[in-house]
C-alpha cells in the first residue's frame, strides 16, 4: 500500500523554483533515497513532507490524507538531521525518551522503549551515558533511536552519515538496512553520496533542478542511466554525442559497437571504465595515458586520444588490475567492450576534461 504520495508539488524562493511540480508515491516499508547535488532541492522536499516548508503548489498525502494546514508534531513522521541535533544537557536515556515524553507516555512505557531501542541500535546500558562523551557514530545512533522511539509511520534522514569517517559510513549503512527491515520501518532519505544510496535503498530518486530525473531501484539506475546527466552524476564520465546506425555509433572517439536493439539517430552513447579495453598501440583508438589513480585492487587510467593519429575529443577513463597498468606517458590502443556501453535517450553534449570518480 502507498504510504506517501507528493502530487505535483512546487516550492518558490522568490524567483527561483527550488520543486517543480515533483511527483512521488513510497510505499509501505520501502526505503526510498532521493540524490542529487547541491541545489536540486532534494532537502526541500524532505522539509515538506515533515511540514517544515509549506509548498506553493501540489499535495502531500500520507495514508491518503492530504497533510495542507497539518502541523510538523501531529504528522506522525520522525526527523533525524545531519548533525543529529541532540540535547547536550540530557543523558542518552533523556534523548531517546524526548519524544515519547512529549506525547505523553508514562515513565514505565518510556523506560522500557528506551531500552529496546538502545539494544536495537546497538548501544545497550548506554542509557545514563553523557551525550558530549559520545564518539560520532554513537550520537549518530542515539540520534536513530530518538527517531524511532515513537514509532513513526515515516521516518525521513537528512544526510544521516555526512558527518562520519568514510570507514564507519560503510560499516553503519549495512546496519540501518538490516535494522529497516527488522523493523518494517518506511525510510525517505536523502543523499549525495551515491555509494550511501545504492547501499540502502529499495529505490533510488536522482533530482535535477528541482525536478526527478530518474527514479527505479539501484540497480536499474546504475545499469540504465536515463540521461547524460545521469550517468555523470553516478560518477560516468565517458559520455559523447554519437550518431546510432543499427548496432555501431560514430561518436569522435571512432565507431564504438553498442546493443542490439539500442534507439537509432541523434543520441548520447556512454561507455563505462571496465568497457575501455587496453590494447597495443597499433589496436584501436590510440590514446596517451596521462594520468593513473590506484583505487585499492584496481587502477584507473586516463588516456588522451592521440589527435595526430585521427583520435580526439575528451579523455577516457579505463579500469585495469595493478599489474596490467600501463605508465604515465605511455601509448596505448583502445578498444571498446558492447557490454559496457549504453546508449541514452536523447542527445546531450558531453562535458570536457577529466572524469569524476565512480560511485564504489
Amino acid at each position: 500500500m502507498t504510504l506517501l504520495t507528493l502530487s505535483d508539488i512546487t516550492v518558490r524562493f522568490g524567483d527561483r523554483t527550488a520543486l517543480d511540480a515533483v511527483g512521488l508515491e513510497i510505499a509501505e516499508h520501502e526505503i526510498v533515497c532521493v540524490l542529487g547535488p547541491s541545489g536540486s532541492g532534494k532537502s526541500t522536499l524532505l522539509r515538506v513532507v515533515a511540514g517544515l516548508t509549506a509548498p506553493d503548489g501540489g499535495r502531500v498525502l500520507l495514508d491518503g490524507a492530504d497533510q495542507a494546514g497539518v502541523p510538523v508534531h501531529r504528522r506522525g513522521v520522525g526527523l533525524m538531521f545531519q548533525d543529529h541535533q541532540l540535547f547536550p544537557q540530557r543523558d542518552v536515556g533523556g534523548n531517546v525518551a524526548f519524544g515519547l515524553r512529549m506525547r505523553g507516555a508514562s515513565r514505565e512505557e518510556r523506560a522500557h522503549r528506551v531500552a529496546e531501542l538502545l539494544d536495537l541500535v546497538g548501544l545497550p546500558g548506554a542509557r545514563r551515558r553523557a551525550v558530549p562523551a559520545l564518539s560520532g557514530g554513537e550520537q549518530q545512533r542515539v540520534a536513530l533511536a530518538r527517531a524511532l522511539a515513537p514509532r513513526p509511520r515515516l521516518l525521513m534522514l537528512d544526510e544521516p552519515l555526512g558527518q562520519l569517517d568514510r570507514s564507519l559510513r560503510e560499516r553503519l549503512v549495512v546496519e540501518l538496512r538490516a535494522l529497516f527491515g527488522r523493523l518494517g520501518t518506511t525510510v525517505l532519505a536523502v543523499t549525495h553520496d551515491q555509494g550511501e544510496a545504492f547501499a540502502l535503498a529499495d529505490r533510488v530518486v536522482v533530482m535535477r533542478d528541482g525536478r526527478v530525473a530518474q527514479t527505479g531501484t539501484p540497480v536499474e539506475v546504475w545499469q540504465r542511466p536515463a540521461s547524460a546527466f545521469v550517468a555523470r552524476f553516478l560518477g560516468f564520465d565517458n559520455v559523447v554525442d554519437a550518431t546510432v546506425r543499427g548496432e555501431a555509433a560514430d561518436t569522435v572517439w571512432g565507431r564504438i559497437p553498442v546493443p542490439g536493439g539500442s534507439a537509432q539517430g541523434e543520441r548520447s552513447v556512454l561507455v563505462r571504465p571496465a568497457g575501455v579495453r587496453l590494447a597495443g598501440p597499433a589496436e584501436g583508438l590510440r590514446c596517451t595515458v596521462e594520468a593513473r589513480t590506484f583505487r585499492g585492487s584496481r587502477v584507473a587510467v586516463l588516456l588522451r586520444p592521440d589527435a595526430s593519429a585521427g583520435g580526439g575529443g575528451p579523455v577516457l577513463e579505463a579500469e585495469c588490475g595493478l599489474r596490467d597498468a600501463p605508465r604515465e606517458g605511455a601509448t596505448v590502443g583502445v578498444v571498446f567492450a558492447v557490454e559496457d556501453v549504453v546508449v541514452l535517450p536523447g542527445r546531450e553534449t558531453a562535458r570536457q576534461g577529466r572524469p569524476a570518480a565512480a560511485a564504489p
